[in-house]
């Protein structure tokens, strides 16, 4: 037996050491001094042939070596930090329909810590959404299946299906004694990217959901749509990415070259790759997917000056971060609600062949001014003022094994400093009471008459405020 699994670990590490060898060559970089490639962990590899030679003799079933292999690479990526991962076909393909805006399930955005799925935040007008399903709840079954030792895309797997299709949910909820069950019924999740109105005169409404491939096309259309509508002045724009998880980076680009001078600089990106080195610019070039005529030409050249006001909250993550920085940097709008979420990571999408990927983090996304967006988020010109609780809101500095921001004056210090400003303390009866009183309230309706984060934004526009930040806030107009 022993001879079997030496003979095992010996073929084992031959495939991996050639693997590696070819990976590591197409790899470096063609500098002037080109560095040497890393020598192999002979010693690691040799565990690990051992280990998955004792699987494959002495394991209690029969298991069958490309679902040990498939389990090795995804160990490997999820042990890297919350958004590297694996793809199979299936997630491939799944992955795919998400960008494109509809796809079968239930509308939550979910992370994966200790061991079970937690809840980033629901998607608005989703099933999950209107059901009551809150940031920071704890998923530990899914129908009569334990989360636990599951991989986040398998929940998300059981979590999509067809329309009509019911499932139990099984939630524990700070606060709550006893877990809560929830039965949904699966829908298509048509995300309805850009939605817009006219306040009252003179005062224009977009909210952006979510980061798709048609995101910039329709916010043209909408703010076209929008100062047709109005007969006078526009006096004020508010563009809401509140509970916005982000997606396409070139979405992020266009909605932020609808509003800044052309060729600004609206993002840019540090890696250690070439590749993963960028500078993204308010241009067709940067947000065009292919040879489309620029449909950011030809919009009411007041969008460019018309005082705006972009709201965010704990929710407001990646694209929607880059579009809140990048107006704050260039002084275009001024910033109003509470700190973001702050997920400052660039995935790229590998092909691997065989209709799978891999999906690896590459680089850190800064600001024009050269701040980092990781496990920091944006910082509001205008902090929210209404009692909403977002300081109760999971963030990326939350998440277990996040990226830190990539500065390398950063110290852990700064760091705790930074999440204590940005979750205000409260003693323990002030939380419970303050859970309690929300525990049964509807999901507010960004927008609506009863969203006072964008009443403050109105009063802010019109004067009404006397908050000391007023005075020194730019408009950019």
């Amino acid at each position: 037996m022993s001879n079997v699994v030496k003979k095992t670990g010996l073929i084992l590490i031959g495939i991996i050491t050639g693997m590696m060898l070819s990976l590591n060559f197409s790899a470096i970089a063609k500098k002037d001094n080109i560095e040497a490639v890393h020598p192999l962990p002979i010693e690691e590899l040799r565990t690990f042939a051992q280990v998955f030679g004792r699987i494959k003799s002495d394991y209690v079933e029969s298991v069958e070596d490309k679902k040990l292999i498939t389990e090795a690479i995804n160990g490997m990526l999820v042990g890297l930090d919350p958004h590297s991962s694996y793809l199979d076909k299936d997630d491939y393909k799944e992955l795919q329909i998400g960008t494109q805006g509809e796809f079968g399930g239930l509308g939550i955005q979910v992370t994966m810590e200790d061991g079970v799925v937690k809840v980033i935040s629901p998607i608005e007008d989703t099933p999950a959404f209107r059901a009551g399903i809150k940031t920071g709840d704890l998923i530990v079954k899914l129908d009569d299946t334990v989360v636990k030792g599951m991989t986040l895309n398998d929940a998300i797997k059981l979590m999509r299906g067809k329309p009509n299709t019911s499932i139990k949910i099984t939630i524990v909820r700070e606060g709550e004694t006893e877990p809560l069950v929830f039965n949904l019924v699966r829908d298509i999740i048509k995300i309805q990217s850009v939605k817009s109105k006219m306040i009252e005169p003179g005062y224009a409404y977009i909210r952006i959901t979510q980061f798709q491939e048609q995101t910039g096309e329709n916010l043209a259309q909408a703010i076209k749509t929008l100062f047709t509508q109005n007969t006078g002045a526009m006096k004020g724009l508010i563009l809401d990415l509140r509970n916005d998880p982000g997606g396409l980076l070139n979405g992020a680009v266009a909605v932020s070259a609808a509003f800044l001078p052309e060729n600004a600089l609206v993002v840019y990106t540090e890696g250690r790759s070439a590749d993963a080195k960028m500078k993204l610019h308010a241009n067709p070039e940067y947000y065009l997917r292919g040879p489309d005529d620029d449909y950011l030409k030809g919009l009411p050249a007041a969008v460019k000056t018309v005082p705006m006001i972009t709201l965010v909250n704990g929710g407001s993550a990646s694209a929607s971060e880059i579009v809140a920085g990048a107006l704050q940097d260039h002084k275009r709008s001024i910033v109003m609600g509470s700190q973001t979420f702050g997920k400052g990571s660039v995935q790229t999408i590998l092909p691997l062949g065989n209709n799978t990927a891999i999906k690896l983090t590459t680089a850190r996304y800064y600001t024009p001014n050269g701040q980092s967006i990781q496990a920091k988020g944006i910082t509001p010109d205008i902090q929210d003022e209404t009692d909403n609780g977002d300081e109760q809101r999971l963030r990326e500095s939350d998440l277990n094994r996040h990226l830190s921001s990539g500065k390398k004056s950063e110290t852990k210090a700064a760091t705790d400093s930074e999440k204590a400003a940005q979750k205000p303390a409260n003693n323990k009866k002030d939380k419970e009471k303050k859970n309690n009183d929300k525990k049964n309230k509807a999901p507010l309706e960004f927008g609506s008459a009863e969203d006072l984060l964008l009443i403050q934004a109105m009063n802010y526009f019109k004067g009404i405020t006397s908050s000391p930040e007023k005075k020194s806030a730019e408009t950019g107009s």
